[in-house]
């Protein structure tokens, strides 16, 4: 290593009468002069440019496949998977899984640092922002309220989103409930709302919630308010759920399901990873469906 790093000291020291890095004495780190900061730059950037092209190598011969997917929906991915592993182990296909949160689903579509996403994101009636993106619709539906609200405060079983502007609510910073009210309120919903409190997790929200310090409500989706409403979500027992009616405009909806680029698939041969993968998809949906 100091052999090679005299070199380069030696050799860029001839080509722009400065070396890459100065001692600093025994046990202390070197330090970098402005050429050795410039070439570490245009190092990174090289090897950069090398990796992405590698992967995109792999990605398009079907070597590697990355797969992102929100936490609840990663059980969808899991299940589907199971039709595709033998066929993946048998021809060393990489299978890498990723987590991404609501808000960064297309993004990280569109810059092509995963090939397919599970997840749900705010949709109209019509699709017509999904114009780039191929979807796999699971399902449609919208959000729930889950309150520690009396019910002399608040009846049920519904809430409009009308009334909303009248609760204390419990929102998160970012990701789909903010589009949810964006689109409802507009950007500046935070002035029109009463924000009880701001949350970056489901869990945290539903502990303030149950410490009683608040009295408030969730907006969630409504497949976490199925989850909570049986059970099956830790930390929300003794929290009401009520359906949250979308009665003004626009009309939004969640959108549960898988997405990739429009027109890659198609690009590709049917045994192509992803074509698999997305096949496996849409026979687990159906799977599902049956099961009601």
């Amino acid at each position: 290593m100091q052999k090679q790093l005299d070199t380069l000291n030696r050799n860029f020291r001839a080509l722009c009468g400065e070396p890459l890095v100065l001692k600093q004495g025994r046990g202390k780190d070197v330090l970098f002069t402005g050429t050795g900061l410039a070439l570490v730059e245009l190092a990174r950037d090289t090897l950069g440019d090398w990796l992405d092209g590698i992967h995109e190598c792999r990605r398009r011969l079907g070597a590697t496949l990355t797969v992102g997917t929100t936490r609840f929906t990663l059980g969808y991915l899991t299940d589907a998977a199971e039709y595709v592993a033998g066929e993946f182990e048998r021809r060393g296909i990489e299978l890498k899984v990723v987590h991404v949160r609501t808000r960064d689903l297309f993004g990280k579509l569109r810059a092509k640092e995963v090939d397919l996403v599970c997840g749900s994101v705010v949709a109209q009636s019509d699709r017509s922002e999904l114009g780039d993106i191929e979807v796999m619709e699971w399902r449609r539906s919208g959000l729930t309220v889950l309150t520690n609200l009396s019910p002399r405060r608040l009846p049920g079983p519904t809430v409009g989103t009308r009334e909303l502007p009248s609760l204390p609510l419990v929102v998160p910073a970012s990701g789909l409930i903010d589009r949810f009210l964006r689109g409802w309120f507009g950007p500046e919903y935070r002035d029109k709302l009463d924000i009880a409190a701001e949350i970056d997790a489901v869990h945290y929200g539903l502990e303030l919630l149950r410490s009683g310090l608040l009295r408030g409500c969730m907006l969630v989706t409504r497949g976490v308010g199925e989850a909570a409403g049986d059970g099956r979500l830790p930390g929300a027992q003794g929290l009401r759920s009520l359906e949250l009616v979308n009665d003004g405009e626009p009309r939004l909806e969640v959108l549960v399901g898988a997405f990739t680029r429009r027109g890659e698939r198609a690009s590709f041969a049917p045994n192509h990873p992803l074509n698999l993968l997305w096949n496996a998809l849409v026979e687990d949906g159906a799977r599902r469906r049956k099961l009601g």
